[in-house]
């Protein structure tokens, strides 16, 4: 079973890179591959359509990861009421081969105040694109739902995320045996 993770925050030290290293000490705890692909760390090229962008190791590594994908967790920022571009930028370079009929968690960081919803319900929209299987319950994560770490320390944020963690796994599972 593997799980690919996707940051979609490309800032060094955010709350979205902490969300989904959160999510990834969820998953760890069973028997499962967890892989973490960190947006800030992979940087991609621009998106412009040209088949030689696909001859890049950069892409054709997130690519190869998410193709072997079993399911996916997805987090990401919310600026201007949508997803992280570095987020919208990778997912361009993807598509159906990738996501098709694969359960995927989406899961956002919110600012200064609220916020996160708009993310998540553009994020849903571009996966529906790709015929990924999103699962209903989604998350947001306040700015009280952690330390200045940036570590998710709100015992019942963490049980959500717990939660929400074992679903995946079960609903993988479930599509994997088939």
């Amino acid at each position: 079973m593997n799980i690919v993770i996707l940051n979609g925050g490309a800032t060094q030290g955010s709350r979205t890179r902490g969300l989904a290293r959160t999510f990834e000490q969820a998953l760890n705890k069973n028997d499962i591959n967890v892989t973490f692909f960190d947006l800030g760390e992979h940087v991609l090229p621009v998106y412009n359509g040209s088949d030689e962008q696909y001859q890049l190791t950069s892409v054709k590594a997130l690519q190869s990861l998410t193709q072997e994908a079993d399911g996916f967790v997805i987090c990401t920022p919310e600026y201007h009421n949508g997803m992280s571009g570095a987020l919208k930028n990778a997912l361009d370079f993807l598509g159906s081969r990738q996501f098709r009929n694969k359960p995927t968690l989406i899961a956002a960081a919110a600012g200064g105040g609220k916020g996160g919803i708009n993310a998540l319900n553009n994020l849903r929209t571009v996966m529906r694109g790709v015929y990924a299987l999103v699962l209903p319950d989604q998350f947001v994560a306040d700015p009280h739902h952690f330390n200045d770490q940036q570590k998710v320390t709100d015992y019942d944020a963490q049980e959500r995320i717990n939660g929400m963690a074992e679903e995946l796994i079960r609903i993988s599972r479930l599509l994997a045996a088939k």
